[in-house]
């Protein structure tokens, strides 16, 4: 049986969710809206589209939506060549692989920005695959994107982990049956993530590393019998 270490990558892997906030923020400011930063950072995780759709609500002219992505993707584009990974990052990653979990990044990057982001981890030998909201009819928090990256890994939601820093990840994970770990070095507060199924919550990508052996990783047994997604 197949286990899956399911990733988030901004804020969880790579050091960028300031970035977005930044870039999402000018990008409405261009286009006259006045959004404060707090509110577009516990939006971030969520596809772009619904993004603006949180942030600006249902009932605001949907044909600037493409003109506000478009500046968010240039402005945050200037930062490719310098994102940072988190310590540990990539140590984690190939830990995990090691003792033979299948990796698999669950990112609402496109091709050119995810490309950017597995350079700032370093760890594309650990990497099974990708699965991006481009590829599934609706982005987190549905549990769409976790389904298709288990179909991915060919592993089943009770066989599988997924780690994140955000709400959005939290329940994605969790309506996909898939046990999930919170990290706080996205900014989002302990009580959300654990409210939001978060099972354990650690600092960064350093700490979960070095408590992996009592986190839920260690709950996922190969021979544990098959059940729910996956079932034969």
């Amino acid at each position: 049986m197949n286990r899956a270490a399911l990733f988030d990558v901004d804020g969880t892997l790579v050091d960028t969710n300031h970035l977005h906030v930044t870039s999402w923020w000018e990008a409405l400011r261009q286009a006259g809206h006045d959004v404060p930063m707090h509110a577009v950072h516990r939006a971030i995780g969520l596809p772009g589209e619904d993004l603006i759709a949180h942030l600006l609500g249902d009932d605001r002219d949907t044909g600037q939506d493409d003109a506000l992505k478009a500046a968010h993707d240039t402005l945050y584009g200037t930062y490719f060549d310098r994102l940072p990974g988190f310590g540990s990052a990539a140590e984690l990653l190939r830990t995990l692989h090691g003792r033979g979990w299948r990796v698999v990044l669950v990112t609402s990057a496109g091709s050119t920005e995810l490309e950017a982001l597995r350079r700032a981890i370093g760890a594309d030998d650990a990497i099974t695959a990708t699965a991006s909201a481009d590829d599934v009819s609706e982005g987190k928090p549905a549990p769409d994107p976790v389904h298709h990256a288990l179909d991915l890994a060919d592993a089943p939601a009770h066989a599988s982990v997924f780690v994140g820093d955000s709400v959005w990840d939290m329940k994605a994970a969790t309506r996909a049956e898939v046990a999930c770990v919170g990290l706080l070095c996205g900014g989002i507060p302990r009580r959300d993530l654990e409210e939001a199924g978060a099972r354990a919550v650690y600092e960064d990508p350093a700490e979960l590393l070095a408590r992996l052996d009592d986190s839920p990783f260690a709950g996922v047994r190969r021979t544990q019998p098959t059940a729910g997604r996956g079932q034969s």
